[in-house]
């Protein structure tokens, strides 16, 4: 377990079966309410629940127009797809993002869609997008962490020729207003993406629901901390956890329950349709009861 973080809460709402308005005003609400404290898009760009043929929004371009209505919020998604954009052009797409909200961006970056998600893996093949097997996924990860911080950091252009990224003359300009560079979160629990959290990441999320489970990864992540030599407690723990409208107590008991297993970050996920003033009702009936 990991003490000394304080507690940060944060939402998600996921880009799907919603209207960008929907979205907007939940945004809005939150980032006027003190204690909660960032706010998540998910990374899909077809609905993986719900009307199959339902509207998905693309994250980064909502992202970038949700940190240019906010002021204070922290934001991010929860995770991007490193399968959806080649590293650097997604470099650069979040250095713009975190420019247009004066420095608020957490950089969220995972392997891509679990192959047996059906509904998750369909986006590929209706994009055009190639989806390889699982090293690959964790491979390129690695990579794509090491070129997109090197971009964020480096003063003059460099060449990369790794197994999966190859670049030529990279360089970032601008750079991210975050020194040195945006938090990097990485999303996920099979052993070799806990290697890449070890190595690369200020954060590591995982999905909440089995709270065993997810104690047993983190023991992990500690162990791999351990074997580079980074102090377990530099990276901070992330869970989501879906909000109940109609059970708030069962969701305020597993907040406590993540809390006190050492997940010092809480994204509460809100499901569509959005009640009225429901950042409002998430602060009081859910944060502050948790404290």
């Amino acid at each position: 377990m990991h003490h000394g973080h304080r507690t940060q809460f944060g939402i998600m709402t996921a880009p799907s079966q919603v209207d960008y308005q929907d979205v907007l005003r939940v945004w809005r609400e939150a980032d006027a309410i003190p204690n909660i404290e960032h706010a998540w898009l998910f990374d899909h760009l077809m609905p993986i629940a719900g009307d199959p043929s339902g509207p998905t929004y693309e994250g980064w371009t909502l992202l970038s127009a949700l940190a240019a209505q906010t002021r204070r919020l922290r934001l991010g998604l929860l995770v991007t797809s490193n399968r959806f954009r080649p590293p650097a052009m997604l470099a650069k797409i979040a250095t713009t993002v975190d420019v247009v909200s004066g420095g608020r961006l957490d950089f969220g970056i995972g392997g891509g869609s679990r192959p047996g998600h059906p509904l998750a893996r369909r986006e590929y093949a209706a994009h055009g997008l190639p989806f390889h097997d699982f090293a690959h996924s964790v491979g390129s990860l690695a990579e794509a962490c090491t070129v997109i911080r090197r971009l964020w950091t480096e003063a003059e252009p460099f060449d990369f020729h790794g197994t999966y990224v190859d670049l030529t003359g990279a360089f970032g300009n601008p750079k991210p207003v975050q020194r040195p560079h945006p938090p990097i979160l990485i999303g996920g629990r099979s052993a070799p993406v806990l290697r890449v959290v070890a190595e690369h990441a200020d954060l590591w999320n995982i999905p909440g629901g089995d709270i065993d489970d997810a104690v047993h990864r983190s023991a992990l992540l500690d162990r791999y901390c351990a074997e580079i030599g980074r102090d377990p407690a530099s990276i901070r723990r992330s869970m989501v956890l879906q909000v109940s409208y109609d059970e708030p107590d069962t969701t305020l008991e597993a907040i406590r329950t993540a809390m006190g297993a050492g997940f010092s970050h809480i994204v509460l996920g809100l499901a569509a349709p959005y009640p009225a003033h429901v950042a409002q009702w998430v602060s009081e009936r859910l944060i502050t009861p948790a404290g």
